[in-house]
């Protein structure tokens, strides 16, 4: 018995395709230029594992192997945003344009990001962007561009107020999201927080009893993941002007100029018209591009800024600021499309791709249904929208579709929501959904 399974063990061996010779099929050479080799040779190895534990017939291996590897080098995935939410931060919030996807693969090369080409002598970085971006908010004197919205205020912070005091609202000490808070983040840079009002109420004669000389700013923070209502009160923008002191806005969300459907979010352009010496933004929300912080004011406060030491640490790559320029500069960003969706077009392609699904034996029906802006903006804002609804049990299958689509559950249902898709993509959530039912 001995003798007969160490043969059995010696031919399964056997059995199991050479390393080398996988790698020599020219399929999986040309994964191997395209992936690393050291990642094709995990899937081999893994694929010629399940030879030797019979699981896999030792002519499927290659076909294992090819099925086995990843599109691209890195992990993440493409996934469909069915939630219904349109800036959904455990996706990456705002999904970038054709236009803005275009620039970063002419950007990943060598590029002109900080060279003169008519001198041939250092330029300004990002040059193009940083036009783009002026050119967006005209009543911005000067505009700069750091690594999130975050950094846009940590810089604010440390190059006026190190050391002194920032005027602030009780009521405007907010949570960010993942355990950040306004307020740590401020007190990080060596300034000091002098809280005024209550957490419901606060006046502007508030603001003005707490200036002193150790005030260096006053600062107004958009509470845009939360709302407030009922016995409340808040100073605008246009009341905290002509205090002696710099005023800054912290909108938060990126708008920069009104939206129809977001009335009461603030927008860069109506904030520095109100009398705001800076604003500080996010660019992967309602402005739709990638991850940025923007600072817009005056032209001297701004310069101030940007020749700061902390700048240089908080600078954008020249990925961020092609993708910048290409989604101020072209056509309308995915954001900025789900934004506008039609109602009666949502539910009208929602009729379409559950008729198909019925037809095909599935529990499906098109709904009316709500979505959200999402991504720390808009708090309250509902935006009618559609979904196909199918049984509950499909969300986790769907989670492991390709590409895996994230749907939302609601009265024990789980709801495709289109608001944040393309049109272009209701086939592939039709196909993977029916791939679940098969």
């Amino acid at each position: 018995m001995v003798r007969g399974a160490s043969v059995r063990a010696v031919d399964a061996r056997r059995r199991v395709p050479r390393t080398d010779a996988v790698l020599a099929v020219p399929a999986v050479l040309a994964a191997e230029r395209r992936l690393g080799r050291q990642q094709v040779k995990q899937v081999v190895a893994a694929a010629q594992q399940r030879v030797r534990e019979g699981a896999l017939p030792p002519g499927a291996l290659v076909a294992e192997v090819l099925a086995g590897l990843p599109e691209t080098a890195a992990s993440l995935r493409p996934v469909l945003n069915a939630t219904g939410v349109v800036l959904h931060t455990n996706l990456g919030r705002a999904p970038l344009s054709a236009a803005a996807v275009e620039a970063l693969v002419v950007a990943a090369g060598t590029t002109d990001v900080e060279l003169d080409l008519a001198t041939g002598r250092r330029g300004v970085r990002g040059a193009g962007a940083l036009a783009a971006l002026a050119e967006a908010v005209p009543a911005a004197g000067g505009v700069a561009v750091v690594n999130n919205g975050a950094a846009a205020l940590v810089l604010a912070a440390t190059a006026l107020a190190a050391g002194r005091e920032i005027v602030l609202a009780r009521g405007e000490m907010v949570e960010i999201g993942d355990g950040f808070r306004i307020p740590e983040l401020l007190e990080s840079t060596g300034a000091h927080l002098r809280e005024v009002g209550t957490t419901n109420r606060v006046a502007r004669e508030d603001y003005t009893a707490a200036i002193g000389p150790q005030t260096a700013f006053v600062l107004k923070v958009h509470p845009s993941n939360f709302r407030i209502s009922g016995f409340t009160s808040s100073v605008p923008v246009a009341q905290l002007t002509g205090l002696g002191v710099p005023l800054v806005a912290d909108i938060g969300s990126g708008l920069l100029a009104p939206h129809p459907a977001l009335p009461e979010e603030p927008d860069a352009a109506t904030t520095l018209a109100h009398g705001a010496d800076l604003v500080t933004a996010s660019g992967d929300k309602l402005l739709g591009g990638p991850q940025a912080g923007l600072l817009l004011g005056a032209k001297q406060l701004v310069s101030r800024l940007r020749r700061h030491p902390l700048a240089r640490a908080l600078r954008v790559d020249k990925l961020t600021l092609a993708a910048l320029e290409a989604t101020l500069r072209g056509p309308a960003s995915p954001t900025a499309q789900a934004l506008a969706a039609d109602p009666p077009t949502l539910q009208q392609r929602a009729k379409v791709i559950a008729t198909a699904l019925a037809a095909a034996g599935v529990d499906a029906i098109a709904v009316a249904s709500q979505a959200t802006v999402g991504g720390g903006g808009a708090p309250g804002v509902m935006l009618d929208s559609a979904a196909v609804s199918l049984p509950a049990h499909y969300a986790p299958l769907l989670r492991s579709t390709h590409p895996p689509v994230l749907g939302r559950l609601h009265d024990n249902r789980c709801l495709l929501d289109l608001r944040a898709l393309d049109a272009e993509q209701d086939t592939v959530l039709r196909d993977a959904v029916l791939a679940c039912t098969s």
